[in-house]
């Protein structure tokens, strides 16, 4: 009865597991997905970005990150910081303001949401009366202006969000002042823009949608200056000694108005149309910035002739004879200009240009020659072409890190050298243990080289596999080039392209080894490409050799894309990951698994069709190995023909159902009496008791058919060094897993290091293991006597890891959708196993093991396995005895996507994709925590600024 009896609650690995085991989602890397608002303070000097879905980012020097998100989960439509505070005000398209702060707390600071505020107008008031259109936050940093539909100004009390409505500026007070004439033929209408004298607070700007501006006058409530616009108004600037200001149109034109003091009718100093004569795009906005040698810089969004050019999302900068017009990839959100905010500062001295772009954030460099732009140390474009595969190394040697670095490097020459002009608050995190790569592949056959060994994902080096082939594109193309005559002045800038030239580019698997530099990639067409590390630009021939996976075999007609042409001769590479040879699989399907071993220099590559090895140094095929089942004619039709593919799952479907229903009446029973009938049931429940033994309750899992498509489809691929043959003796070894629940087990013979060349490595399939519910298998793992997952290639040799146990005998636990499972080795007998599927309703997605230490002493680890399941919940399993440690929810389980990009890491994190652009960064270990710790504090106040009259000295030093 000992068996049947629950293990009793152990308190100590109790314990123990609360020391290694802890879920946080700590931090999301990548471009924020669908923004919608841009914020700045060039007082905090933070940048923020606002998301339709609601979300809030702040961003600093690199480190300094926070993130908040509004319960309504309502477009974030407008973001302005109150001036010398830590506080910001957003608008939503609900017409709710909303307060944050950033609180420090255990001496960090968090960004919080303090109030949230709807305007509300008199009863029976249309909605246009209260709907918000612009926003101001004066500088005396206890009032909010708030534009609306209808014309009228209202005010509000920060923080209290109290509307002071006796100094609401109503349309009708405003067209008091203004000529009978240009009141019958236009109305006030919306308001546009609202801009605060720069020397004056008593005064602001208050711009309509049909043209008219007013200078309103807070202290007397009364118009001071009316100006009289002919078109419609975009927005208004302020320059920077108040004399004059600038507007910009709908018809592509700019106006500069003079603010005198006198009482004359104003009249504009010059009206502009820069890409003119042409009808032209609005201009959205407009910095007018002066500078020390007396030329100003005119930075304007939009503008462009509509005929030929109004497809186009530029920011065009005209400094005296020089003028680009800079044309980004995705739609422009809004930029702002980062230029001197000193009080006391005569000029504006612009030094850079922060552009939200839809799908990236682009920063150009005012101060340097050409205006080249800044590498952003964070906000990377992940997406710049769709991400395709993902791979995780952790703890990088040195000598490896900086040769990446290196060859990164040399891509980057054409990037400005300016500091990140973005600097405000300070990092507290500590320096990150080790150095750790993710890398990703992507659809137009790049694989981009990601720092991630902290809070921010920096690109390292980019690597591209299209010179190998032949392709529409020229990869000598400079889509900069620009004739000295062309008009307007296009100047292509930002990373995003999300066209690839040929989708057979795509890249499906990623390995690398870190020891030796060896980095293997294959794609979509079939193409496995192994490469080395190379400090120099080089030119040389890649071998080529092709591996026919359907030898043997007949009546098979591939059904699919062709594979890619190869360039002939040599072909010329920049500094960095160089490929030496290519494996052209046959057909050219895509490339399921992949293995690399660098020590035995072997490569293991997998498709729907079969799996084969190739000798690297030798550049020689060892073998391959057909998986493919008579009835899959399925995985003949390959990724871009899928045609036939929908109507036959739906067949299948129909018929496991059938099947389901035929077997369910056989249990019934076809005729008989009552009595018979109940007297069957309970033989069969009696019957299905002694077989259960009274194990847990367990859902019925019908096994599945041969006949199902893919079941030839290479899931996974291992390498070891283990017992196979017999207990005497061990030998190298390849290992196989497929979607039908096959194991393939090849013995491997490599000649030692000095006959490496001369002799042939030799392959022998010695054994074959099919699950019983042939499950697909999507792991595999040998341990050693120990119990210990047997080591990387070379980790034992660089000292970095114990030799294995070769005295004891060895495990292998193969994983598959439903259960995991643990054999005997040489013998292949089940010892013990863990079925998921029957008992938690879910399948295995993906697995790995996982090292986690204790966080109250560094003497203890343990290897585990995380395991993340259909549900998208995340399950720690113990080694080697299969029991459940602990589980957590980590993606939602309608997100198919996010559960197939997720990586997991060596020491217990990971990472998804929870949008095209985003990873979102997770940690399982109560130890390896990668967060954002950072402090933002108000610097001092000078008591020069205008404002300090206003509000008094004794807030000039108030912290957050």
């Amino acid at each position: 009865m000992r068996r049947f009896l629950r293990p009793g609650h152990d308190p100590v690995r109790e314990r123990l597991k609360r020391d290694l085991f802890q879920f946080n989602k700590t931090v999301e890397h990548g471009f924020p997905h669908q923004p919608s608002a841009l914020g700045y303070s060039p007082f905090l000097r933070l940048m923020a970005i606002g998301t339709r879905s609601g979300a809030i980012k702040l961003y600093g020097a690199p480190g300094v990150e926070f993130m908040g998100l509004h319960e309504e989960n309502n477009t974030v439509m407008q973001i302005h910081f109150i001036p010398e505070q830590c506080q910001l005000v957003t608008l939503l398209d609900d017409n709710s303001l909303h307060l944050w702060s950033l609180k420090q707390h255990s001496g960090a600071s968090e960004l919080q949401e303090e109030r949230r505020f709807t305007l509300k107008g008199p009863p029976g008031s249309p909605p246009s009366t209260t709907q918000i259109t612009a926003v101001l936050p004066h500088s005396s940093r206890d009032l909010l202006y708030l534009g609306t539909e209808s014309g009228s100004v209202f005010v509000a009390e920060l923080p209290s969000f109290r509307v002071l409505e006796d100094k609401t500026v109503l349309s009708e007070a405003v067209l008091q002042r203004v000529p009978d004439d240009y009141c019958n033929r236009r109305s006030c209408e919306l308001v546009e823009a609202l801009r605060e004298h720069p020397k004056n607070p008593n005064l602001i700007l208050i711009g309509y949608s049909r043209g008219l501006i007013v200078l309103w006058d807070l202290q007397n409530s009364q118009v001071t200056h009316h100006f009289l616009g002919s078109q419609q108004l975009e927005n208004l600037y302020w320059q920077r000694d108040g004399s004059k200001f600038i507007s910009c149109h709908y018809d592509g034109s700019y106006t500069q108005w003079p603010v005198s003091n006198d009482n004359r009718q104003p009249e504009p100093l010059e009206n502009l149309v820069p890409y003119g004569p042409f009808p032209c795009k609005a201009i959205s906005k407009i910095y007018w910035q002066t500078t020390k040698n007396g030329l100003p810089y005119i930075i304007f969004q939009g503008g462009m002739p509509r005929a030929s050019y109004g497809d186009r999302h530029s920011i065009s900068v005209i400094h005296g004879s020089q003028q680009t017009a800079f044309d980004f990839t995705s739609r422009v959100i809004d930029f702002f200009i980062i230029f001197s905010s000193e009080p006391t500062a005569e000029f504006d001295d612009p030094s850079a240009m922060v552009v939200l772009a839809e799908e990236e954030l682009v920063v150009i460099d005012l101060k340097s020659a050409g205006w080249p732009a800044v590498h952003a140390p964070y906000l990377a474009s992940l997406h710049c072409s769709a991400i395709t595969c993902s791979h995780h190394v952790s703890n990088i040697p040195l000598k490896l890190w900086e040769r990446i670095i290196s060859a990164g490097s040399k891509q980057n020459v054409h990037y400005s050298n300016m500091p990140w002009p973005i600097d405000g608050g300070t990092n507290l995190a500590p320096d990150p243990p080790q150095r750790d790569l993710l890398l990703t592949g992507h659809e137009d056959g790049t694989v981009r080289f990601w720092d991630a060994s902290g809070v921010c994902l920096h690109l390292l080096y980019k690597l591209s596999t299209v010179r190998v082939f032949l392709t529409d594109a020229d990869p000598n193309d400079n889509m900069n080039t620009l004739g000295e005559d062309e008009w307007p002045p296009l100047r292509k800038v930002g990373t995003f392209d999300p066209y690839s030239d040929d989708p057979r580019l795509g890249i499906q698997k990623i390995y690398l080894c870190k020891y030796s530099g060896y980095l293997a990639v294959a794609g979509t067409a079939g193409q496995v490409l192994v490469m080395e590390l190379n400090d120099e630009d080089a030119e040389h021939v890649v071998d080529h050799a092709e591996a026919d996976l359907l030898q043997d075999q007949e009546g098979y007609r591939w059904k699919g894309h062709e594979r890619l042409k190869t360039r002939d001769g040599p072909v010329r590479f920049e500094a960095g990951f160089q490929p030496f040879v290519l494996v052209q699989c046959q057909p050219p399907a895509v490339v399921t698994s992949l293995a690399l071993h660098s020590e035995w220099k072997l490569v293991a590559f997998g498709t729907s069709h079969g799996f084969g090895l190739f000798d690297h140094q030798q550049k020689r095929l060892v073998f391959v190995k057909c998986t493919l089942h008579p009835s899959d004619q399925l995985a003949l039709e390959g990724p871009l023909s899928r045609v036939k593919s929908l109507k036959k799952s739906l067949r299948q479907s129909f018929r496991r159902i059938r099947r389901s229903r035929v077997s369910s009446r056989k249990r019934r029973g076809a005729g008989g009496n009552t009595s018979e009938v109940q007297e069957a049931n309970a033989k069969f429940d009696q019957d299905a008791l002694q077989e259960m033994e009274l194990a847990p309750v367990q859902r019925k899992i019908e096994a599945r058919s041969a006949e199902d498509s893919f079941t030839g489809f290479v899931r996974t691929l291992y390498f070891a060094d283990t017992f196979l043959r017999d207990s005497s003796r061990h030998c190298p070894s390849l290992w196989a897993g497929t979607n039908g629940g096959t194991v393939y087990a090849f013995c491997l013979r490599v000649p030692p290091a000095e006959r490496r060349m001369d002799e042939p490595v030799r392959a022998e399939q010695a054994k074959e293991i099919q699950l019983m519910h042939r499950a697909p298998v999507v792991g595999i793992l040998v341990l050693d006597g120990r119990s210990t997952p047997l080591p990387e290639p070379l980790e034992v040799a660089h000292d970095l890891s114990k030799s294995p146990d070769m005295q004891g005998s060895h495990q292998l636990l193969v994983v598959s959708e439903e259960q995991l499972k643990v054999f005997t080795l040489p013998k292949v007998s089940s010892k013990l196993k863990l079925k998921l599927t029957a008992l938690e309703g879910c399948r295995v997605r993906k697995v790995t093991v996982a090292n986690f230490g204790s966080c109250r002493t560094n003497d203890y680890s343990e290897n585990d396995l995380a395991v993340l399941t259909n549900l998208g919940d995340i399950q720690i399993i113990s080694l080697p005895f299969l029991k459940l440690q602990i589980r957590y929810p980590c993606i939602r389980k309608e997100d198919v996507s996010g559960i197939a990009s997720c990586v997991f890491t060596k020491y217990g994190q990971g990472f998804y994709l929870i949008s095209p652009s985003e990873f979102e960064r997770f940690s399982l270990s109560t130890k390896w925590l990668v967060e954002p710790q950072c402090v933002v504090d108000v610097p001092e106040l000078t008591s020069n600024n205008h404002v300090n009259n206003r509000s008094g000295v004794e807030n000039a030093t108030r912290k957050s």
